[in-house]
């Protein structure tokens, strides 16, 4: 049988489709990876093989073949694990083939079966709403995939969380769009003495969106009208932070 699971390629600022595909068949007993994997999926074979088994599972003393396509792209990063785990679980018939249809996988496995956070997961989400897929993701990063908009994102803490999720028994709760604590550095508008005619330029700029061009002599408060701009611009609407249009 040959199990197929979605995941993605980082190139740069975009990402690229990856088919992962896991097959079991007769012969030597052996885990091969192929389609140049890096020095980090390779290892994943042995990630992969201890979550099984603190799941209590094991492979069948067959053997396992991970095809990565395409196969002409250099594959690098831990977030091939859970895909890899889901593909062969699904091969061994734990799980069904077709729950992974439609879905990017990405995730990087603990010994324990743990699910560790990966780069990447935002951008991941941004694929899978494109195209409209859904996204596993490990539970950590649930809030930030959620920002992608319309995409069914499953976030789980743990490999048997997720089983238990896919088969119907315990049900994981989609995430909701987390926010980093604002912090505010540097001058605010109301500390500026004087300036009015300046600051009245800045204001309307500010409200506006146009662009503003300051021009003085040194010392006449440019420098400290822009480090103060930011703090009365409007907060970023979650397109706008996303740089959609």
């Amino acid at each position: 049988m040959v199990a197929h699971v979605g995941t993605v390629a980082f190139l740069g600022l975009d990402a690229r489709a990856i088919d992962v595909q896991v097959q079991i068949s007769a012969g030597p007993a052996g885990f091969l990876t192929v389609g140049l994997p890096d020095k980090a999926v390779k290892e994943s074979r042995e990630r992969v093989q201890a979550a099984l088994h603190a799941l209590g599972l094991a492979l069948p003393p067959r053997r396992v073949v991970v095809n990565l396509s395409p196969a002409d792209l250099p594959k690098e990063g831990s977030h091939y694990d859970l895909p890899i785990a889901l593909g062969l679980l699904a091969a061994m018939g734990v799980i069904a083939s077709d729950a992974l249809a439609e879905v990017i996988v990405v995730g990087e496995l603990g010994l324990d079966g743990n699910i560790a956070p990966v780069p990447g997961v935002l951008l991941a989400a941004l694929h899978a709403a494109e195209h409209g897929l859904g996204l596993i993701c490990p539970a950590a990063q649930g809030g930030e995939a959620a920002w992608a908009g319309e995409v069914d994102v499953i976030a789980a803490p743990h490999l048997l969380a997720l089983l238990n999720h896919l088969k119907g028994a315990q049900l994981l709760s989609p995430p909701e769009r987390s926010l980093a604590e604002l912090v505010r550095t540097g001058p605010d508008m109301v500390e500026i003495k004087g300036q009015e005619t300046a600051k009245r330029a800045v204001e309307i700029a500010a409200a506006g969106g146009h662009n503003l061009l300051m021009s003085g002599p040194p010392g006449s408060g440019k420098s400290l009208l822009a480090a103060a701009l930011p703090g009365i611009l409007p907060e970023l609407t979650p397109a706008e932070a996303l740089g959609i249009r």
